[in-house]
């Protein structure tokens, strides 16, 4: 077994720092540096506790720029633990610039992992869920998804920062190349028929026109029905995903003006 330093109450720690200070101190330089190097801290203190120098140098090396999707990029964090360890027990393979080049090598395929996971897949299943649970009014949902969402995080983001720790530099391999790109894309197509289903849940839109044709009442939206079921709410996503890609209108604007739209609608069909 090989030679530890690190014990669980620094690891956790060190990841408790991480997760709550991840985005602190946030600049255009920077990103996610300083909150890196927050989580860092607790691990120079145990590595070089009589060399004050090391310690330096170590939390100099993790204030270079660093940014990835936080929850599932623990496991850099982990990493990184790990190797630094190593290196404070004098392996010669481990260099303070592989340690940045294996962070600098991890945070893009980490990120694009962690975005197709978290605000792709998991929070509109989660939301979805809410949401049914609150259809009456019930604050049921709501507090679903505050429990959900945080244990969810804690606890798999805490998974993938101590196998991170243990895996070391072998778990680099499973997140880049080849393998990282299409673990990325089967999330993100699930990500998107998650999405897709919950917009055809939860938007609302028909078209109450009808009129007669000899003798005949046609309804237009059993028409569309039958031609494609959710069509008018397909057509407010892509024209939402228009304004919001192509001409930066925000999703608050965005909110705000389907309000307006909905209420002078109702108005519309009261009066008529």
């Amino acid at each position: 077994m090989a030679e530890k330093i690190l014990d669980k109450k620094t690891l956790t720690k060190s990841y408790h720092r991480w997760m709550m200070y991840n985005l602190v101190a946030m600049s255009f330089e920077f990103l996610e540096a300083m909150g890196f190097a927050l989580s860092m801290e607790p691990i120079a203190d145990k590595l070089y506790i009589e060399e004050p120098e090391k310690k330096k140098e170590m939390m100099e090396r993790h204030t270079a720029f660093y940014n990835t999707e936080p929850q599932v990029g623990a496991l850099i964090n982990g990493i990184s633990a790990g190797l630094e360890e190593q290196k404070a027990l004098g392996n010669s393979g481990i260099t303070g610039d592989l340690i940045n080049s294996l962070k600098i090598g991890l945070m893009g395929p980490i990120a694009g992992i962690g975005d197709s996971m978290v605000p792709g897949m998991l929070i509109p299943i989660l939301l979805s869920i809410g949401m049914g649970l609150s259809s009456n009014g019930s604050i049921l949902g709501v507090l679903f998804y505050i429990v959900a969402y945080n244990c969810i995080m804690y606890f798999g983001s805490r998974y993938l920062f101590f196998k991170g720790y243990e895996l070391g530099a072998e778990s680099v391999d499973v997140f880049t190349g080849e393998k990282a790109q299409q673990i990325t894309k089967a999330i993100t197509v699930l990500g998107m028929t998650v999405i897709g289903g919950v917009a055809a849940s939860y938007v609302k839109l028909e078209i109450p026109a009808k009129f007669a044709l000899t003798g005949t009442e046609i309804d237009v939206q059993a028409i569309l029905d039958g031609i494609f079921p959710k069509l008018a709410p397909l057509l407010v996503i892509f024209f939402s995903w228009y304004l919001m890609a192509k001409k930066n209108v925000s999703p608050v604007k965005l909110i705000m003006i389907y309000f307006v739209v909905a209420f002078a609608g109702v108005g519309v069909a009261y009066l008529f």
